[in-house]
Formats: structure tokens, sequence, C-alpha cells
């Protein structure tokens, strides 16, 4: 750190030169980052759902996804409108108009201001949901044009509509949530520039990530979330890295430290500890690859590259432009020491006695007086939050978290009235056949089958099935009654998936497995909750030798990922309160949608993980070293926490922030991550590291520190906080 420190002071114009060029060259791409990403990634390999979408191939003009047109009259004539999607369709690969489609259409427009036909659809996925966004496009979906309202509905069209939606809440997130963070960082600082800094980190690493998104999403798919996901977390975690560097420099400075030596210190204290907790956030992350989902990995790629730049920013960038800002990162500019001296005309400052303490280090002695009692309630304050999370219930969904005046959910469910809320999304089942399909032997069952399915409940009616290209298999396309993000379309699946064509006989000539968009979402919720426990057991062991090592203690990384279980533990139960139960919608504005998205928990699990990391070495590493200086295990607490409690509260402070912006502007989803990491953070900066961390250091005493012996001699000392470099100026001479 101390090479990389002297390059950077001594090169920093070559430095700066370069992240420019960097900022320059990804700013377009990352304008286009939500070009490309997809409304798939669900999709469970080796699940029926799964074989079902890979069977499609094998019927001749079919797809899993289906696409419709709605219109709707608003004082305008409705048969202009039908030819002008009848040139839209032919615009469009992927979508045609069936024969009599048009005619149909004309023919009901004299006496229906609504209309909806659907189209022939043929390709996958991803191809559906491009052809949902060209169609969109083509009609000026959101406009009434010539006095009719078009729609594109399906369930790619909801994936389509979220795209917008969510580029447009990013937009909206960004441009009030950095105005906030500069004021946050005004008050920690004092300084326009010194709160400039962070600042700037946190727009390079959203920007240089937004193109990195893009170009990702040209070869792998990468979900529509990912963008909010990275730059929500990516602006929290340059600015916390940024602050934690910022705050060292400025304290070595005070202390009487050159600029030079201040800098050089900070970045093998806190420059180090950063790279370190970075790197630990990044394993933390690679633990949701752990589950083997395509939105989830694309959603743990999005958010390490935005953590991998915002650590090479805080290394790199920042201390250029503290170097280049020289003095004034740290003095106040005039309008800062006007506003303080209006203030100090009004409360002014009373001095203290000598040898007064600090608000921190009461806070630490009477928390410490009382441990037990301090442990307990923090403890128990804990362990009612999370009560709620033993009823966590798994779900997932698109049209539900559109707002109710959204055009994309209006479109929707007006074409439910029209045309019946399962015509947007068919259950798909497929029957593969040992033999050819159309023999008599395998017919007699099949047709038993489908009378079957006809009187099903929960079914609205069955089409006839699909002979296959190659003979042997059979698509049967099932609408559901209901809407088919619904729990009934849901049960409807599982009561399908477990009769599998016995009773008719069918199972006993072919192989029947049930797929579709709701069967898609029964197998993906069905593998999260299934999988969460990998990430559970991956973060929690990486922590707990992360933390061994940076540590050196056996005790000290078993109560830090305890604590922290507790804290995750406590975010979901707050989820499950406001999303699930919905106790809070009247408060908040929020619609909760009676269960919580299956992609929060391992998400939330994760990333608080890693970010707890962060604060839990910046402390403890601030308390071992006065522990090594003074022996004395409260002194060093109290120290500790008195170094180190102002930067952690106020970073906490940025996060929360940040994460609560998102809450606020985001649809379901991105609120569900928005509250639960909010929360996380505000819990984990206060009742854990505030509370007990001194109060069970206090109870633990001197076994805080055990560490047997064989294994201090195989343990590497990763010291980070402690400066151990005796003469700065040497060390900096000998850089340059």
């Amino acid at each position: 750190m101390n090479r990389l420190s002297g390059f950077v002071r001594t090169r920093r114009k070559l430095v700066l030169g370069i992240w420019i060029a960097v900022l320059v060259i990804s700013i377009p791409f990352a304008s286009q980052q939500t070009k490309h990403l997809s409304g798939g990634g669900f999709e469970v390999p080796g699940t029926g759902s799964d074989i079902v979408d890979k069977q499609i191939s094998r019927f001749q003009n079919q797809s899993t996804e289906p696409l419709g047109i709605v219109l709707r009259k608003d004082g305008g004539d409705l048969n202009a409108a039908i030819d002008r999607v009848q040139r839209a369709a032919a615009k469009v690969d992927h979508v045609d108009l069936p024969a009599g489609t048009v005619e149909g259409a004309k023919e009901s427009a004299s006496q229906n201001d609504v209309i909806v036909f659907p189209l022939a659809v043929t390709g996958t996925r991803d191809e559906v949901l491009q052809a949902a966004k060209d169609l969109r496009t083509e009609l000026k979906v959101g406009e009434v044009t010539d006095g009719v309202q078009p729609y594109v509905v399906g369930q790619q069209a909801l994936w389509a509509g979220m795209q917008e939606l969510q580029q447009h809440d990013l937009e909206q997130a960004e441009t009030s949530g950095f105005p906030a963070i500069l004021i946050v960082l005004l008050a920690v600082f004092g300084s326009v520039l010194a709160a400039l800094l962070p600042a700037a980190l946190g727009v390079a690493a959203v920007i240089v990530t937004g193109a990195i998104v893009f170009l990702l999403s040209l070869s792998i798919t990468m979900s529509v979330f990912v963008t909010n996901v990275a730059s929500m977390l990516g602006i929290g975690v340059a600015v916390d890295y940024s602050l934690f560097v910022l705050s060292r420099y400025r304290e070595e400075l005070h202390a009487g430290k050159s600029r030079e030596q201040a800098l050089n210190v900070a970045m093998r204290t806190s420059g180090a500890t950063v790279v370190f907790s970075g790197i630990t956030v990044i394993v933390s992350l690679a633990g949701l690859f752990l589950i083997d989902s395509t939105i989830i990995r694309s959603l743990a790629i999005g958010a390490i590259t935005v953590v991998a730049i915002a650590i090479i920013g805080a290394v790199t960038l920042l201390p250029a432009l503290i170097s280049l800002l020289g003095k004034r990162a740290d003095e106040r500019g005039w309008i800062v020491t006007w506003i303080v001296a209006q203030y100090r005309k009004v409360r002014p400052v009373k001095p203290k006695p000598p040898g007064t303490p600090s608000f921190w280090a009461r806070w630490s002695a009477a928390v410490m007086r009382r441990s037990w009692l301090s442990a307990s309630v923090a403890a128990l304050i804990l362990l009612v939050l999370a009560i709620p999370a033993l009823s966590l219930e798994f779900g997932n969904g698109a049209l539900a978290q559109f707002p109710k005046d959204n055009e994309t959910r209006v479109g929707t469910e007006l074409a439910f009235k029209q045309a019946g809320p399962g015509e947007s999304a068919p259950t798909l089942i497929v029957a593969d056949f040992k033999t050819r399909g159309d023999e008599p032997n395998n017919q007699t069952p099949l047709q038993q089958y489908v009378a079957g399915l006809e009187q099903t409940p929960g079914v609205a009616r069955v089409e006839d099935p699909i002979l296959s290209k190659d003979g042997k298999a059979v698509l049967i396309k099932v609408i559901p009654a209901a809407d088919p993000e619904s729990q009934a379309t849901l049960n409807l699946i599982t009561r399908l998936r477990d009769e599998g064509g016995r009773a008719s006989g069918l199972a006993d000539v072919a192989k029947v497995n049930v797929g579709g968009a709701s069967a898609q979402t029964r197998d993906f919720t069905g593998q999260i909750s299934g999988g969460l426990w990998k990430i559970f057991a991956f973060v929690v062991l990486c922590s707990y030798l992360v933390l061994l090592i940076v540590l050196r203690s056996v005790l000290l990384p078993l109560k830090a990922v305890l604590m922290n279980l507790l804290t995750v533990a406590a975010a979901y139960g707050v989820l499950v309160m406001v999303f699930q139960y919905g106790w809070l919608d009247g408060i908040t504005g929020f619609n909760s949608l009676g269960y919580v998205n299956a992609v929060t928990p391992p998400l939330l699990l994760a990333i608080v993980f890693g970010l707890s990391m962060d604060y839990e070495v910046f402390l403890l590493s601030r308390i071992k070293e006065r522990y090594h200086a003074t022996g004395d295990n409260r002194r060093a607490v109290g120290e500790g926490l008195q170094g180190s409690a102002k930067v952690i509260s106020s970073a906490a402070i940025i996060m929360v922030v940040v994460f609560g912006i998102f809450a606020l502007t985001g649809v379901p989803q991105i609120k569900e991550i928005g509250v639960g990491l909010s929360v996380a953070i505000a819990l984990d900066a206060t009742l854990v590291r505030l509370v007990l961390v001194p109060a069970t250091m206090e109870l633990m005493g001197d076994a805080n520190w055990y560490l047997p012996k064989w294994l201090d001699r195989i343990l590497p000392n990763a010291d980070f906080e402690s400066d151990q470099t005796a003469d700065d100026d040497r060390a900096a001479a000998a850089v340059v």
C-alpha cells in the first residue's frame, strides 16, 4: 500500500487521466445498460418447466410465451388503430397475426370500446421479450394515438414494461440520492470539497459498472433488476470505502503529519482494510453462485462488479484526488465557515474542562458497566424483530409489482377482463411418448387425460393436443381460470404434477411434464427456498475464517457470526411484516404482495454478511490495536470504539440513506432489498456495533483474544488499522 500510495501521489495526473478516459468510454455504454437486459433467468435446470421450455421447439410454430395486443378506444377510430397494429406486427420478428384476426378485430370494434387479439409467437423467451419491446416502440405504447390507447400484453410484455419502469426508478433514485448523500457527507466532513470526493467515487463506480453490465448482457443473460441493485450497492459501498480512507487521512493530518505522511498512513491502514473488506464482500456475494439460477447469478455478477470497481477507485482515484486537492481536501470552504459562524452565534461552544471524556468514551463505559443488561436488551430487540421471519413465504411475479395506474398493468387487466386471465400465460403440458403419439394405444389414455383436465378445478379450458414434428410428443395447453401469478394457479400446477397422468394411464405410455410461466414460478421459488442453506453455510464459514485471520482470535469471529445472523434474521422479520403481512401499508404507501420475492432473501443474506464484515474489521481491528498496546481489555474496547464509532456511524447513515431512497422509489422487488438492507445496516451499526460488541467483549474479558499456540504459528498476520511503520518520511522517500 505504501508503494501504491507513492505511485498514485507522484503520478496523480496519469491516474486521473486513466480514470477520465475510462469514464468517457463507459458513459455511452452505461446509458444503454438496460437495452439487452432479460426478464428471464428464472429457469431451474432439470425441473418440469425447464424440460417443457427445451421441448417446445419440437412443435411447429409454438412458443412458451404468448403475446397479445389490447386497443382501448378513447374517442378515436379503432379500425385505423387495427391497421397500425397490422403494420407493426409485420415489422417485428417472431410475431405474426393469425389468419382472420384483423377481420375479427374490426368486426368487434363496431360493438366494443376495448378489443383484444392474440399474436402468433415463435422463439425463445428472450426473443419474445425483444419482440414485446419492439411492439411497444412501434405502437407507441404509453401514448394515445388518434384517440386510441394501445397496450402490449403477455408475460414477456410485463418484463418489457418492467425494464422501462426500472430505468425510470433508477434515474429518480440517483437524482434524489446524490444530493442527500452530499448533505450527510457535508455534515461529516464540514468541507464541500471533502464531501464531493466520496460522491465522485460513487458516480464513477456506477457509470463503469453500467458499461460492464451492458457489455455482459450482450453475451449472457442479465436480469432487469441488475442495474438497480448494482447502483444501490455501488453508491453505498463506494461512498463508505472512500469515507474510511478520507477520514483516516484527515485524522493523521490533525495529528500533525504532513500530507504525504498522512496519505501513506491512510492507505496502509484504512486503505488495506477497504481492500480486504471489499474482497470479503465479493467472496460473500460469490456464495450466490451456489444456487444454479441465472437471475441470482446475474445479480451476483452485477454486485461483485460494482464492489470491485469501488475498491479500485478507493485506492487509486480517491488518493489521486486527495493529492491533487492538497490542503483543500481538509479545509472548510467559505460557505461552511460562514454557516458554522452563524450557528456559533446562536449556540456558542462552551469550553470543556481538561480531561473531559468524549461522548463515545462515556457511551462505551456506560455499556460495559451494565454489560449483562445491555447485551440482553439488544439481543431481545433483535430476536423480537426476527420472530415474523419464521413464517417467511417466498413468491415471484411481475404484474403485482407495477403501480395500479401503470400502462403495463392497466393493459394486462383489460386483457384479463376481455379474454380471461389465464390466456396470457397458459400452462403447458408435454407428454413424451415411447412410440408415436398418434398410435391408438397412446391416443386412448391421452384423450382420457385431456377429459380429466377439463374437469379439473381451476381450469378454464383445454386446447386440442398438438403433435410434435417428430410425432413422438404431444403439447397440451391448459388455460387457468385465475391470474397465472396467483396462488390458485400455483396450486393448480402442484395438483397437475401430483396427478401426473396416472389416473388416465397416460403416465404408463409417456413421460408427462408440466411447464409454462406459472410452473416456472413454482420451480424457482422452490429452488431458492431449498437452496438458501447453501449460501448460509458458505457466508458463515467464510466470515469466520476471514475474522479468524484478521483478529487472531477463536471466539471473536464466532460471536461476530452469531450477531450477523441475528441482524439478518431481524431484517427478514421486518420484510415479512412490511411486504408479506402488510402491517405498514397505510404508513409507507407500499402495497404488500402477501409474500417476499424469492430473490430478496439470498441477496440480502450475502450482502449483509459482506457489509457487516466492513464494520467488524474496522472496529475490532482498532480494538485489537489498543489491546496489544495496553493489555487492558476494557480500555481497549473503549478506546477502539471511541476511535471508530464516528466513522462507522457516518458510514452507516450514508448506507441507510442510499438504501432508503431506493426503498421509496423502486418497484416492490427493489423496495424489499432497499428496506432489508436499510434495516440490517441500521441495526448492525447501532445495536450490534455500539451495544452488543462492547457489552459481550466486556463479559468475555481476555478470553476475547484466546488463540491456541499451534494456530498462532500458522495464521498469517493481517493487521490493518494499526500503523506499524516507524518512519513515514523514510518510507515515502524510499517509494519516490
